[in-house]
């Protein structure tokens, strides 16, 4: 897929892909730093069907999500052929026992056999996270094993203060 960069003098930058379905989606970041989500029409590509304001803090959120399904999706096929193993993600919610605590202080491994394989925060994919990486509230924690380890990894990360 190619991504599209377009200069916008005085405004910022552009940057959009071209749909399979023929339309556009892209971001708009302006000078000033705010960003806005851009779709163009179904009839005429360059012209701009939706154009939605986000704050910072909703791109970073738009980022996760949308990068958190594609790590998922190649993390479970690389695993289709694996019985027994699953792929999940856990939020760390305010208020989570971890949330500002290192991921080694949790002892996902040893606890549950499980394995915390990539975090995502900010619309960043941190791989193989070390245990001294601080856990944030809202990092999305993707955790790989089975059912059983998955459903105790859940517990742990969802218990609170």
């Amino acid at each position: 897929m190619n991504i599209e960069e377009t200069a916008l003098p005085g405004i910022g930058v552009r940057r959009e892909l071209r749909l399979a379905t023929g339309r556009r989606v892209g971001v708009v970041t302006h000078r000033d730093g705010h960003t806005e989500l851009i779709l163009s029409r179904v009839d005429d590509p360059d012209a701009c069907a939706a154009s939605i304001p986000l704050s910072a803090e909703e791109a970073a959120a738009l980022g996760t999500l949308l990068g958190s399904a594609q790590l998922i999706a190649q993390l479970s096929a690389e695993q289709e052929d694996v019985s027994g193993v699953s792929t999940h993600q856990i939020m760390i919610r305010k208020g989570s026992a971890y949330a500002g605590r290192t991921l080694g202080d949790t002892q996902m491994r040893t606890r549950t056999g499980a394995s915390i394989v990539a975090l995502l925060r900010d619309g960043d994919v941190i791989g193989s996270p070390r245990p001294d990486e601080i856990l944030l509230t809202g990092d999305m924690v993707v955790i790989v094993g089975t059912d059983d380890g998955l459903a105790e990894a859940a517990l742990i990360l969802q218990s609170r203060l």
